[in-house]
């Protein structure tokens, strides 16, 4: 079967596709028939050896996907031969088959595709724990979403809608910032045009924000944190713009605000049967189009490098897919 392998750590085109051996299922495992492999902004981080999860060489970049399952090993009894399914490898995933514990994976509803059901567990999983299950994200309240327009971005605008807040957009184009608004956005906000926390104050009023969902980090998250409200919520999810960010603590004390890790991958190993049971409704919602699990683009293994400078350039809009 062919795999999209790093051999070396570096950047995308340093990436080669190689015929490896098919997998086989062992104990408890079944081997899925890859038909989409999703890829994330940490992809470009954990082939350069940039991340903090660190694979020995080679492997294949791509945490997520969906396929079919070929195979089940003795004593799997999650899934059968045949079942439409999706599932989280942390990485490993851009081939044409993988092999995985039977348990971790969820089955799909009848009617969504492969490639929108791979592209939804990382990034809606990422951010309904983190709104849900993190930052308590209740009926009413504010949410800001940085960096808005990218896979987690859009996923916690409309992850905040189903949860019932108002939802203000914060993107650095106005191209960017109309995706978000076509995924359910309130208010935006156009940090490259317009100062941050002066916006915030405006949008956030006398009380201010409930919760700031921030995959970006860099030079906006001090601003946003400046906007919350007494008691709010700022979730750190991520640091896209490459700059890790020095919070003020005078800030927190003063708003008797939280500052929330979002660990999701850590979260899965520790609590599987919860993030199963919210990769189902996830999926769920997405069949229903309750959720979008926007798919911006998708390329062949073999072009697996356009895919991930795409996503290094911050020109993607939603998910970019790779299709075995």
């Amino acid at each position: 079967m062919k795999a999209l392998l790093c051999t070396r750590l570096g950047g995308p085109d340093d990436l080669e596709v190689h015929d490896v051996p098919d997998p086989v299922a062992g104990p408890g495992e079944a081997v899925v028939r890859v038909e989409a492999a999703a890829l994330n902004f940490f992809d470009t981080l954990i082939i350069a050896g940039k991340y903090q999860a660190k694979p020995a060489l080679p492997f294949s970049p791509a945490a997520e996907f969906a396929g079919v399952v070929e195979s089940v090993g003795p004593g799997a009894s999650a899934v059968a031969p045949g079942d439409r399914v999706a599932g989280w490898l942390g990485f490993g995933a851009a081939r044409e088959r993988v092999a995985i514990a039977a348990d971790k994976l969820v089955r799909l509803p009848p009617t969504l595709d492969a490639n929108r059901a791979a592209g939804l567990i990382v990034t809606y999983g990422t951010s309904y724990y983190a709104l849900k299950d993190r930052g308590a994200l209740k009926p009413g309240e504010t949410l800001v979403v940085l960096g808005a327009a990218g896979g987690v971005g859009v996923a916690a605008i409309e992850l905040g809608k189903i949860l019932g807040a108002r939802v203000i957009a914060c993107a650095s184009s106005a191209d960017k910032l109309d995706f978000a608004r076509q995924h359910g956005a309130d208010e935006v906000v156009n940090y490259a045009a317009e100062n941050l926390r002066d916006a915030l104050k405006r949008l956030g009023g006398e009380r201010g924000v409930d919760v700031v969902y921030d995959p970006v980090g860099g030079p906006h998250a001090e601003a946003a944190l400046r906007s919350l409200a007494w008691e709010g919520r700022f979730l750190v999810v991520g640091f896209a713009a490459g700059e890790i960010p020095k919070l003020p603590l005078n800030l927190v004390l003063l708003k008797s605000c939280d500052v929330r890790g979002i660990y999701w991958g850590a979260w899965v190993a520790r609590e599987p049967e919860q993030h199963r049971a919210n990769t189902a409704e996830l999926l769920a919602w997405c069949a229903a189009e309750k959720l979008s699990a926007h798919v911006h683009a998708t390329y062949r293994l073999e072009d697996a490098a356009v895919a991930l400078k795409a996503l290094s350039d911050r020109s993607v809009m939603g998910k970019v897919v790779l299709t075995p």
